[in-house]
């Protein structure tokens, strides 16, 4: 064999094995979709991407929350009114279905929007993804939560029909400002608009009902959601700079494309009576 041609299939099978351990090593440093392989808060809740010492601090940014006998509270007020008239229609009933954030469906939120199934088997880097920025955005609320340990509408009202009684008495014990659910889904909201452009208005809506959903089932002012997406917005950037997130984004974003070519599109009922509204 001549030399030049040796040493051209010497590079060739350096070069593609240099290639396949790249690649390798790609594949390897993405994070787990398997819950057993994370770090985990509590059996069945993983950790999120940034640890709990290094989230945002919430009590440095947002201010108090309103006052009694304030504008801000007056506005606050008007807005449960308002929301009292929605009860037992569709909007509720999607309300209770986004106030249950233990279960497995939870990271279902956006799935009619987007037009894809979500769940551990049909995208499980989105999946985790969601799952860990639930907790990310959420705790991140809590530094003021506890400071401010402002009293939840139903509570001051004396009134236990919430859209989701099984949380009634907990939340009774927990500060309202700011709203955690409405900042872990402000932060899917974000997330999601970005890694699916095309849809970005209608994903932005979903996020906002989302929040909005909180005044709705009772449990949040308005000014607490308001609040909750401050954090969010906050935490999504500071996700931006954590390479494990990142990497996620990146496998949960083809898993998106690929879906929406192949996946089936959820049961969407619900939200498309809520829209006939």
């Amino acid at each position: 064999m001549p030399h030049c041609t040796m040493m051209h299939l010497k590079f060739g099978l350096v070069l593609g094995a240099t290639i396949a351990w790249v690649s390798f090593a790609g594949a390897q440093s993405l994070p787990s979709t398997n819950p057993d392989e994370l770090p985990q808060l509590r059996p069945g809740v993983v950790a999120g991407y940034i640890p709990r010492d290094k989230l945002i601090d919430s009590l440095a940014l947002l201010p108090p929350p309103p006052e009694t006998g304030s504008e801000a509270q007056a506005s606050d007020d008007a807005a449960r009114r308002a929301a009292i008239t929605i009860r037992e229609t569709a909007r509720w009933k999607l309300a209770a279905r986004d106030a249950d954030y233990t279960s497995p469906k939870s990271v279902e939120a956006f799935a009619c929007t987007i037009g894809i199934t979500i769940s551990p088997t049909a995208t499980p880097h989105l999946n985790m993804l969601l799952k860990r920025t639930l907790v990310d955005a959420g705790l991140a609320t809590y530094k003021a939560k506890i400071k401010y340990n402002r009293t939840r509408p139903f509570v001051a009202a004396n009134d236990n029909t919430t859209c989701y009684p099984t949380d009634e008495e907990k939340l009774r014990k927990d500060g309202s400002y700011p709203s955690g659910h409405s900042a872990y889904g402000w932060a899917w909201a974000l997330i999601l608009a970005e890694m699916v452009p095309d849809k970005a208005d209608a994903i932005i809506q979903r996020g906002f009902q989302f929040g909005q959903n909180r005044i709705i089932c009772g449990v949040h002012w308005q000014s607490d959601v308001n609040a909750g997406r401050v954090v969010a917005a906050a935490v999504v950037a500071q996700l931006h700079t954590n390479a494990d997130f990142k990497a996620q984004f990146g496998a949960a974003q083809k898993e998106v494309q690929a879906a929406l070519a192949n996946n089936p599109t959820p049961d969407c009922a619900l939200e498309h009576e809520v829209t006939a509204r």
